[in-house]
């Protein structure tokens, strides 16, 4: 055979070969290899959706989104340029009068060899443009666009953030919350819902229904080349708009209860006080509906829009500077001192004692050998139940609750006697979480025989070690404070778990370890004005899609107070009276329009251990037919008639002008 003919052989041979190969890679291995084509060379990137707005009741938006202007520049320019990119960066700079620094530590992906610490770097997709700089002046940024030939791929858009216009003045950080960039937890517990770019709401109504307000990310499928630069698009589902949460929140009145409650600190603190926190909410008493709420000390929420500085984060976290993230509406709890007696009237009555008895008002009384004086006011003699609570003489309560103690066997009684006014207590909600729609909240206290003994068991050890050590740390400033609670850990070192006729009596007059909310005590006297029936706090109304379909949020009934109607009327006709002259607010609303607006309430000075007392002043109106309970408390603050009843005052003239 010629060389002709070998070559054409090996021609055929080599032509045969490449059939073959081809054959199998289209019929055998194709689906395959087209699958790993498709994995191989496109990417999905994630279109975040636009976040729902929170508004008050009339539409107004209390957190909103703005946009700011954001200058990108695509990938594949930057890869092309032989100086990767250095030159047009160096322009882009220039034109933006920005360091060039801050801009070309955003063209590196993080945690990419070479790149800045974030947030320098880009903590984004490598498929999506490069945003080299935000909040830019909007008119430098279409300059650029202008000149393409000198700013070649460099694009403008705008970026939403978080934006709180504060409507008539109104701040509400507390009860708006704020949002932050999600934790790898989250994301990983999103199963595919949240990525790590995605921001999530993490306190108030923003982490309580973020699910609603986040929507749903949309995706956009891309293809690149073997470089990583996107080439084209293959499919893209849009995102859907998270929807608005429309609140019971009146702007108007928002801001007013935040003033009346920052003049009731400076108040207090006028009279050298420290007045280190408070708290001031206005529910209706028909559904539970919380129009406004506020929390002190507070803070401007603009400061979390885009991300807030370390710095700025731990001010708002220092307890010097009296922990102004933390809400006092839900977090913080209270001795409810006075403001508890209304519970204490029902409860003594049930336990035998007479609606329309006399009982002695004594400046003081002595019960298990202490002597328990009146804190509020001084000695009436003989007068009824209701007189005790518009002068609010505690040596009444004392009595009742010392003989409910004997009934129940005294120090003899079982953990599990019935105390008719624990049960009445909790009747009102006290104890138990009101289940208010904002995270965080606290369940209180209810201390009873349970607890005590529960207490005991938990704390004996160390109590016992303090009864032979004493307290050294607290001698060397006070000698007297530290010989009383020498002696208290001595005595309850052996016998703390008993329930003694101490703890009955100062459980009557909502002092001892009781402790509430604010929320709660706005449910208790709204109870009282409604009837018996305790609602659920309610902060938002609806949700409202971007189209306006409204999803409202019911109303939720929790429970109804065994109150009898008699007793119940007996009450609301006292607390009436506080608010008149004679009681212990009637000085507060002296000149308010009772003829048209009857207001009822009852204030309370807590005692608190080592600290000032507690203001209070809890109340509800119009007393012909009760809309609104509102309920201002401030710690350190001194006296309730003094420093919260004025508030509560003002909140009531803020509701008359606004016509609620």
């Amino acid at each position: 055979m010629g060389v002709t003919g070998v070559v054409l052989v090996l021609l055929v041979t080599l032509f045969g070969l490449l059939l073959g190969r081809l054959g199998q890679l289209q019929l055998v291995q194709g689906p395959q290899l087209a699958r790993a084509a498709t994995t191989v060379n496109t990417r999905t990137v994630t279109d975040h959706a636009l976040r729902g707005r929170i508004l008050d009741r009339t539409g107004r938006p209390l957190v909103a989104n703005a946009f700011e202007t954001a200058v990108t520049v695509q990938r594949s320019v930057l890869v092309d340029a032989k100086d990767g990119g250095r030159g047009l960066v160096t322009r882009v700079a220039a034109a933006l009068g920005l360091p060039f620094e801050r801009l070309w530590g955003k063209t590196a992906l993080c945690g990419t060899a070479g790149a800045p610490p974030a947030p320098a770097c880009f903590n984004g997709s490598p498929y999506v443009p490069i945003p080299l700089a935000t909040g830019v002046d909007p008119r430098r940024a279409l300059t650029l666009l202008e000149q393409p030939e000198k700013f070649p791929g460099v694009g403008v858009t705008s970026e939403p953030a978080r934006d709180y216009p504060e409507p008539e003045g109104a701040l509400a950080p507390h009860l708006l919350g704020w949002v932050g960039p999600a934790s790898a937890d989250q994301v990983a517990a999103g199963r595919g819902r949240i990525d790590a770019e995605d921001v999530v709401g993490r306190a108030g109504l923003e982490a309580q229904y973020d699910a609603v307000l986040r929507g749903a990310n949309g995706a956009t499928v891309v293809a690149i080349d073997p470089r990583g630069i996107v080439t084209r698009t293959v499919s893209t589902t849009p995102a859907v708009p998270g929807r608005d949460v429309v609140t019971h929140l009146d702007a108007r009145l928002q801001a007013r209860t935040e003033a009346a409650l920052a003049r009731a600190v400076g108040s207090a603190r006028a009279q050298k006080l420290p007045a280190d926190s408070g708290a001031a909410v206005v529910v209706d008493v028909t559904s539970g509906a919380v129009l406004a709420a506020a929390s002190y000390p507070t803070y401007d929420p603009s400061l979390f829009a885009g991300g807030i500085s370390s710095s700025d984060l731990a001010g708002l976290t220092d307890d010097r500077r009296g922990t102004p993230l933390r809400s006092r509406l839900t977090s913080e709890t209270f001795p409810p001192a006075s403001t508890f007696k209304v519970v204490s009237v029902p409860a003594a009555v049930n336990a035998g004692a007479d609606l329309h008895g006399t009982f002695d008002c004594s400046p003081s009384v002595t019960i298990g050998g202490h002597v328990f004086n009146n804190y509020e006011s001084r000695g009436y003699g003989p007068i009824d139940l209701h007189k005790t609570l518009v002068v609010s003489c505690d040596t009444v309560f004392y009595r009742l609750a010392y003989a409910a103690w004997l009934a129940q066997g005294g120090l003899a009684a079982p953990v599990s006697a019935s105390d008719p006014f624990v049960a009445m207590a909790r009747a009102f909600g006290l104890g138990r979480r009101t289940g208010v729609d904002l995270p965080g909240e606290a369940a209180g206290r209810v201390p009873d025989r349970a607890w005590k003994e529960q207490y005991w068991l938990a704390t004996r050890d160390e109590t016992c070690r303090r009864a032979k050590t004493g307290y050294p740390e607290v001698a060397s400033g006070d000698r007297a404070r530290a010989d009383y609670l020498k002696r208290l850990a001595v005595e309850n070192c052996t016998a703390g778990y008993q329930y003694r006729a101490g703890d009955a009596v100062n459980f009557s007059i909502g002092q001892g370890d009781t402790a509430v909310t604010i929320l709660q005590m706005a449910g208790v006297y709204a109870a009282i004005a409604n009837g018996g029936t305790i609602w659920q706090p309610q902060v938002a109304a609806a949700f409202r899609t971007a189209g306006g379909a409204t999803t409202p949020i019911p109303p939720k009934r929790v429970a109804t107070v065994p109150l009898r109607p008699d007793v119940a009327a007996y009450v609301r006709s006292a607390l009436a009276d506080v608010t008149r002259p004679g009681g212990s607010a009637g000085t507060a609303f002296q000149g308010f329009p009772m003829e048209r607006y009857p207001v009822a309430g009852k204030t309370g000075t807590g005692e608190v251990f080592g600290k000032k007392a507690t203001a209070w002043f809890a109340g509800y109106g119009p007393t012909t037919k009760p809309r609104y309970a509102v309920v201002v408390v401030v710690g350190q603050g001194g006296s309730g008639s003094k420093v919260a009843a004025p508030a509560v005052r003002q909140i009531f003239d803020a509701i008359l002008a606004l016509g609620l």
